[in-house]
C-alpha cells in the first residue's frame, strides 16, 4: 500500500505530483505554491472529514451500479480517499467494486465509461487488434501519461471473451482487471500506482454489442483461434 494511504492525519505540504489528489485536505502553503488560492473552497480538512463526506454520498446512491460509477470517479480523482473508504468499509464496498456488481458494470461499460473518470484520466490500457502493429506507440503513450518512475509491477489482462459466466463482452470486459486490481491493492497492499489493467480488444462475437451504437470496442467478430 502506498504510504500516503496509511497516514491517518492531516498531511503537511507535499510535492505537487502527490498533492493533486488530496482534494480538500491540501494545505494552505501547498495551495499557494500551486497557485490554487481562491480557486477552491477555503477550508482545509483532515482525511476523516473527507471520508465522512464520501461515504455519505455513497450511501445516497440508489443502485449498486450508481455506487460503482461514483466509486470509480472517486478512485480516478482522489486515489487516497478511495482506498481509505474501501479499507474502512471493505465488506460493504468489495461487492460493488467487484462481484456481483462488476458484472452489470461490464455489461453496461460502454454506456457508463465517460462517467467513470475525467477525460484526461488514464484508467488502463486498451490494445485493439487493428492496432497491434502500433504496440510500441501505445506503450510509449502510457508511459508519457503517468508520473516518471511509476512503471507497472502488476497487471491483469483480459480479452473479454468469458466474463463471470456472462459470455463474450468484448472490450466491455475491462471492468474485470480494474476490479481485481482494486481488491489486490486493498487486500495485499499493492501500490495502486504500479497496477495496470489491460484489455485486448480482439472484437466480439456478441451481436448485442456489435449492434449497439454506443459500443466502444472494435466492431468485428473475433478471429479464429488459429489466426
Amino acid at each position: 500500500m502506498a504510504p500516503a494511504i496509511k497516514n491517518a492525519e492531516s498531511p503537511s505540504a507535499a510535492p505537487a505530483k502527490k498533492s493533486l489528489s488530496m482534494g480538500t485536505a491540501l494545505p494552505y502553503e501547498t495551495r499557494t505554491a500551486m497557485h490554487l488560492k481562491g480557486l477552491v473552497p477555503s477550508a482545509v480538512e483532515d482525511f476523516s472529514a473527507q471520508e465522512a463526506r464520501a461515504y455519505e454520498q455513497l450511501k445516497n446512491k440508489g443502485t449498486d451500479l450508481e455506487k460503482y460509477i461514483f466509486l470509480s470517479w472517486l478512485r480516478n480523482t482522489n486515489l487516497n480517499l478511495f482506498y481509505r473508504l474501501v479499507l474502512k468499509h471493505l465488506k460493504e464496498i468489495a461487492p460493488i467494486i467487484y462481484t456481483p456488481t462488476v458484472g452489470q458494470a461490464c455489461q453496461e461499460f460502454s454506456h457508463i465509461y465517460p462517467f467513470l473518470a475525467p477525460p484526461t484520466a488514464v484508467d488502463g490500457l486498451y490494445i485493439p487488434l487493428n492496432e497491434v502493429d502500433s504496440i510500441d506507440e501505445i506503450i510509449a503513450n502510457y508511459k508519457a501519461s503517468v508520473p516518471e518512475g511509476c512503471c507497472p509491477e502488476t497487471t491483469v489482462i483480459t480479452d473479454g471473451s468469458r466474463i463471470l459466466g456472462l459470455g463474450d463482452l468484448g472490450m466491455n470486459g475491462m471492468g474485470i482487471p480494474v476490479g481485481k486490481l482494486q481488491l489486490y491493492v486493498a487486500a495485499a497492499g499493492l501500490d495502486p500506482s504500479r497496477c495496470l489493467p489491460i484489455v485486448l480488444d480482439f472484437g466480439t462475437d456478441n451481436p448485442k454489442y456489435l449492434e449497439d451504437p454506443l459500443y466502444l470496442g472494435i466492431r468485428q467478430k473475433r478471429p479464429d483461434d488459429d489466426e
